[in-house]
């Protein structure tokens, strides 16, 4: 936190692997949040809250704990392409909200997100301003591949558990 604001960071990358479990892993790693314990979080953007597209590296111990919305997609035959994004809308004064989702195609992905922002700003009875997107995809050609999107909020040592 920085002058009294938040500040989230939404990061895409992409990975490859022997396994799906790997090449999110490898996702994870060009995103640069691996090594965090991932504790995913719903969709709701505090005010007062700077949501910016990229970032360098996060202050952190091997093991901490990453407070994120995350959005994964896996392809695991060849040929196969998939997308995974996140979406938000934002009011300075009441805060925003995120949605994650994963499509097979850009077109899909960002209805996904547009339908799912704008039932959910009806359903509050406001419109909170402009759909922005962070979105990324993944081509499977030989080895299985991850599409990964996540908005981090913060670091969390694991420390209060040490006593």
């Amino acid at each position: 936190m920085t002058n009294g604001r938040l500040a989230i960071s939404v990061r895409t990358a992409t990975g490859s692997g022997r396994t799906p479990l790997s090449a999110f892993d490898d996702a994870l790693f060009g995103a640069d949040v691996h090594d965090f314990n991932l504790i995913t979080l719903s969709s709701v953007i505090p005010p007062r809250t700077d949501v910016v597209v990229g970032g360098g590296a996060l202050p952190m111990v091997h093991g901490d704990k990453l407070y994120c919305v995350l959005s994964v997609a896996n392809a695991e035959l060849r040929g196969e392409t998939t997308w995974a994004g996140i979406g938000w809308v934002y009011d300075e004064e009441v805060g925003g909200l995120f949605v994650e989702h994963h499509s097979g195609s850009e077109e899909s992905l960002r209805e996904l997100i547009d339908l799912s922002l704008g039932d959910m700003a009806r359903r509050r009875g406001r419109s909170f301003g402009e759909v922005h997107y962070a979105l990324t995809s993944a081509h499977c050609e030989d080895l299985p591949v991850c599409a990964l999107a996540v908005a981090t909020y913060g670091v969390e040592s694991w420390d209060t558990l040490r006593g």
